[in-house]
């Protein structure tokens, strides 16, 4: 690891990070009546179902209504996803009918990823087998916190080689790294063994994201770039239900990594209320109603 380190520095202090931080707050929330916004940000929207109550038939409800999004709403677009534990990765296959809207899953023993490798292994399998396009695991965090980067990073390796055209999202848990340079650290990682995205949380585990640790990940990103010209994308889940939550998190993307960022290809917020709250604040601005919408 101190390999990488030496090939990725960490380019800013804490005191830059906290100072950094506060500006894309402030600057984030004018933002709020900018519905070209506020649409580009539902449109990378992961819209997600991680209940203990899931069912085929309310996954399957919730699919339903995504494919009649737009004929509801005409000025909207769609999601960017849909993510649903790999139990379910038929239903998605057999009912979403959106081309646009893709089909992830959770997998390697989500959401503490506390199972054996070739299991984790088997479970991405047999999601892949239902033409999923998108796969989202948790490090092991525990062997991260302990230092053993090595088994970390053989894992993303193993399950990253069977993953086909489908792109890996790999969640780093932020809110159990003690601080900023663990972050930093699991990023680099991440990146150097097979993430196609960065994740900050499952959003099990409090805290889940927040504002340091996505400065933390997407400065890392940066430089990944630099060094190599790949472009790792970035999501941010746990926790992050409203306008200003998303704003901030639209705002640092544009700000550290640049517009091209701006896009479902690279940035995601993984959400389940925040559609709902997105789609109200639009409609509202727009029709300059003030209805709560829930329509997902």
């Amino acid at each position: 690891m101190s390999q990488l380190l030496e090939k990725y520095p960490m380019n800013f202090s804490i005191d830059k990070m906290i100072d950094r931080v506060n500006e894309i707050k402030q600057k984030s929330q004018s933002l709020k009546t900018e519905t070209v916004v506020l649409k580009k940000i539902f449109n990378c929207i992961d819209l997600t179902t991680l209940n203990s109550t899931d069912s085929s038939f309310s996954v399957n409800e919730l699919v339903e209504k995504v494919n009649k999004f737009k004929s509801e709403y005409p000025g909207m677009p769609e999601v960017a996803a849909m993510c649903v534990y790999p139990v379910f990765a038929p239903v998605l296959k057999g009912s979403l009918k959106c081309d646009s809207v893709r089909r992830a899953v959770v997998s390697g023993g989500f959401p503490a990823s506390q199972t054996f490798s070739d299991l984790k292994k088997m479970e991405t399998q047999k999601a892949l087998d239902f033409d999923v396009d998108e796969v989202d695991i948790v490090i092991s965090v525990g062997e991260f916190l302990e230092g053993n980067y090595e088994f970390v990073g053989e894992e993303i390796v193993m399950i990253k080689e069977i993953m086909g055209e489908a792109h890996l999202k790999v969640i780093l848990e932020t809110g159990a790294l003690k601080d900023p340079e663990e972050i930093w650290m699991a990023s680099i990682l991440a990146m150097e063994t097979g993430a196609d995205f960065i994740k900050t949380s499952t959003g099990k585990l409090e805290p889940a994201a927040t504002p340091e640790a996505g400065f933390v990940m997407v400065n890392a990103i940066k430089t990944f770039y630099e060094k190599n010209g790949t472009k790792i994308g970035f999501k941010a889940a746990g926790g992050i239900s409203t306008t200003e939550d998303a704003l901030f998190y639209y705002q640092l993307v544009k700000d550290v990594l640049g517009e091209e960022w701006l896009n479902n290809k690279l940035f995601r917020i993984g959400a389940s209320r925040l559609a709902n709250n997105l789609l109200t604040d639009v409609i509202n601005i727009e029709k300059g109603s003030s209805f709560d919408i829930k329509y997902f």
